[in-house]
């Protein structure tokens, strides 16, 4: 049986565990503010009853099936098709079983932790799974899915979801915002976010026929650069009339660069003649992530951005099974070089605010931490993906708070496709983050009052205010 202990991962000390769950019990009721994830709106706008246990937990998670595939599971036994529809695919019970059956390897991971809350908190079934128990846990959930509290929109106000902000393609006509705002019996705030990456970087795949796509939804040429920089402030004023208040930017590395509008345009077309270089294409690049920060002063979106990562690092998987399959690896990267040309000319606009990710924690005190203690524009962003752990949590406030403070960083993001793991990974975040302040208070270099505002601010104020909900 799952038994959630409810000073799990409150400090071991006696005295520190005391204050940890006094700050505790000031923010686990506080509304969820969750300003970057990837849960699809259309789940909430239909708010069909959940399938089955597999397409819920498994199939589209990859923080779950990467790791059945690293032992030695081929994904189309997790239910993930091959391209082409060739070869036969996993049923939903089969899935279920194989990640029961491997369920030891979770032992210690962020996604156990997850999961085993799902099963306890969400849907109140507290068998932890087993081969033995695999099919007993698929078929009580399977009772509890036909149940009305557990469709999506029950569950989105039993979670306490104050906004929730999607991501969506700028060519995207948001057709399931749409039909949120203008249901009547919907009160929740679900929001877009714009992520223009496959149109910004000229040498991925596709690009010249995104920027076709573009170009349709905004009713503008694309196939000139002035036509293609009016598409994207057209599209950028689409999103925020339908709630938007933030980009997405996931370029492989951080490196921006100030071209003159000569010299973007006739990258821009060579690249369309497939003519430009692959220095050229990476400066274009570049010089679009300071476009994007200029059009961020003008309109007040706030730009994300989240480089180091090696995308598809296995190419026979991205082949037979796509992207977003686990395949994605962190690299080593560099912030303050790379940043200097976009922060030189807006890092003290008041208009402008840019929060900055990284998978590579050995940048968090050397270049993060200084740059939000420096530029008024930038906030650092929660540990994320790889480093969204308990552990990596704890090491990230140790590294960036005497530089940075507080008041510099984000909040929480969950960054999660995996809808009712969001409660799981909120609390966690607030468990780590009063562990972190209750340590403060025992040293005496924050008096217990403010440990408890400030718990308050990482749980819910900070990311209000950053994110400009």
């Amino acid at each position: 049986m799952i038994d959630l202990d409810p000073d799990r991962l409150l400090p071991v000390d006696p005295s520190q565990r005391d204050v940890a769950r006094r700050l505790y019990q000031a923010v686990r009721g506080l509304p969820i503010v969750s300003p970057h994830g990837h849960v699809d709106p259309r789940m909430l706008l239909e708010n069909a009853p959940f399938d089955n246990p597999a397409e819920l937990f498994v199939t589209p998670d990859h923080y779950v099936t990467r790791m059945l595939h690293a032992q030695g599971v081929p994904l189309d036994a997790l239910g993930i098709p091959r391209r082409g529809g060739e070869g036969e695919v996993a049923g939903p019970r089969q899935v279920w079983r194989t990640l029961c059956e491997h369920w030891d390897a979770f032992r210690g991971t962020p996604s156990r932790h997850w999961i085993e809350a799902e099963l306890a908190e969400v849907f109140e079934v507290p068998i932890r799974p087993s081969a033995a128990d695999a099919d007993l846990l698929y078929d009580r959930l399977v009772e509890r899915f036909a149940l009305p509290e557990y469709r999506p929109r029950a569950l989105f106000q039993r979670f306490g979801v104050e906004v929730l902000a999607t991501t969506d393609d700028p060519s995207s006509d948001l057709a399931a915002h749409r039909g949120l705002a203008a249901d009547p019996s919907w009160g929740g705030r679900v929001v877009p976010t714009f992520r223009p990456d496959g149109l910004l970087d000229p040498s991925l795949p596709g690009w010249a026929g995104r920027l076709e796509e573009l170009g349709r939804a905004a009713g503008v040429d694309t196939g000139r650069y002035p036509g293609y920089l009016e598409a994207l402030a057209d599209r950028r004023r689409h999103f925020r009339e339908h709630g938007a208040t933030a980009t997405d930017h996931g370029p492989p590395d951080p490196v921006t660069v100030l071209l003159s509008h000569e010299q973007a345009e006739r990258i821009f077309v060579e690249a369309l003649q497939n003519l430009a270089t692959p220095d050229e294409l990476r400066a274009f690049r570049g010089h679009m992530l300071c476009e994007m920060a200029r059009m961020s002063c003008d309109d007040g979106l706030v730009m994300q951005l989240h480089p180091g990562v090696l995308r598809n690092h296995h190419p026979a998987t991205q082949r037979d099974f796509g992207t977003d399959r686990g395949a994605d690896i962190p690299v080593a990267i560099e912030f303050t070089r790379s940043l200097r040309p976009l922060l030189e000319r807006y890092g003290d606009h008041p208009n402008f605010r840019i929060v900055l990710f990284t998978l590579d924690e050995t940048t968090w005190s050397r270049e993060l931490a200084p740059l939000a203690g420096f530029y008024p524009s930038v906030y650092l962003g929660a540990p994320w993906w790889f480093l969204d752990t308990p552990d990596a949590m704890l090491r990230f406030r140790e590294a960036v708070t005497d530089t940075a403070g507080f008041a510099k960083t984000s909040g929480f993001v969950d960054d999660t496709r995996a809808f009712c793991s969001i409660p799981a990974r909120h609390d966690t975040a607030r468990r780590v983050d009063c562990a972190f302040l209750s340590r403060l208070v025992v040293e005496h270099r924050l008096d217990e009052e403010e440990a408890v505002e400030t718990a308050v601010d990482l749980a819910h104020r900070l990311p209000r205010r950053v994110f400009r909900f």
